[in-house]
């Protein structure tokens, strides 16, 4: 699409016609005249360079003069404990235990969505995601909250875990060469998702039946709609679990660093806006107008 949007642009001729001023006319015109953020310039420079590098063989080297689509800074939407608490309170079912432990251990959509049983350790209220963000691996703090209704949820899932054993299914997609490395962990209990779909499918590589984690899509349209009913007067997304987080540590007094290792910011940098938005900077600010008095 970014491809075919280029060669309009500069006159339906060939690519191979074409080159870096021309490339640098199409970015900054999407910058300048169509004002797109920042993430869909890079998304057609990604595409470009694609087209040149490993379709032309003609690798085009760095473009300087681009007039690039600035990123805005947002601050994040955070709920108060109230509204995270109302928001899970009229959730049901397994999207209600996935919100709680996203919530309360400020994960991701996916690093939630994809927890192994493996990574819980409900005895030492620990989680571990594995190759979050980054790839790096981070252990976060299991909410107590959450641990008798997991202990149950994981028991019904063990059950049909055991169902799909007799029916010939239980496999689970592995990550890397592990299913080469080793065979049986590919029916293993320890390696299924803690949150997984209602159905089976065929992998269409192995044959084997297996059971692929629950849809994204599930979890945010169950938050979505919880935030409605709940009747939160503001956006309320997975995401916004994971920023409410880490603000309301910060609102209980810990300090920045143990706060960064428990999101997995490779830089103190990204965790500071929460500090931003509990209006920190170092001290509480308070307003010049409650000093009006009663």
């Amino acid at each position: 699409m970014w491809i075919k949007r280029f060669v309009r642009f500069s006159g339906t001729k060939h690519p191979s016609l074409l080159g870096e001023p021309e490339v640098t006319a199409f970015l900054t015109h999407l910058a300048v005249t169509e004002r797109v953020a920042a993430s869909t310039q890079s998304q057609a420079l990604a595409a470009i360079l694609f087209l040149y590098r490993d379709v032309l063989r003609a690798p085009l080297s760095w473009l300087h003069s681009i007039v690039r689509s600035k990123r805005p800074a947002r601050l994040p939407t955070v709920l108060t404990r109230d509204d995270a608490r109302a928001v899970i309170a009229v959730m049901r079912g397994v999207p209600r235990l996935a919100a709680l432990v996203m919530y309360g251990a400020g994960l991701r959509l996916m690093e939630a969505l994809t927890l192994r049983v493996k990574d819980l350790d409900l005895d030492r209220l620990v989680v571990t995601v594995r190759s979050g963000k980054g790839g790096r691996d981070r252990v976060s703090v299991l909410p107590r909250s959450a641990v008798m209704a997991l202990g149950v949820h994981l028991e019904e899932m063990r059950e049909q875990h055991r169902n799909d054993l007799r029916s010939g299914a239980g496999f689970v997609e592995l990550p890397d060469a592990l299913a080469r490395k080793i065979p049986a962990a590919r029916r293993a209990w320890e390696w299924q998702w803690v949150f997984p779909a209602t159905r089976t499918y065929k992998d269409s590589k192995t044959g084997e039946m297996r059971r692929h984690h629950l849809h994204e899509t599930v979890l945010q349209r169950a938050v979505t709609e919880a935030g409605h009913r709940a009747r939160i007067a503001k956006r309320v997304t997975c995401h916004a679990f994971r920023h409410s987080f880490a603000t309301h540590l910060l609102e209980d007094g810990y300090d920045i660093r143990t706060i960064q290792e428990l999101m997995g910011h490779r830089d103190v940098s990204t965790t500071m806006i929460y500090t931003h938005v509990l209006n920190r900077g170092g001290r509480v600010v308070t307003s010049p107008a409650d000093k009006f008095g009663s």
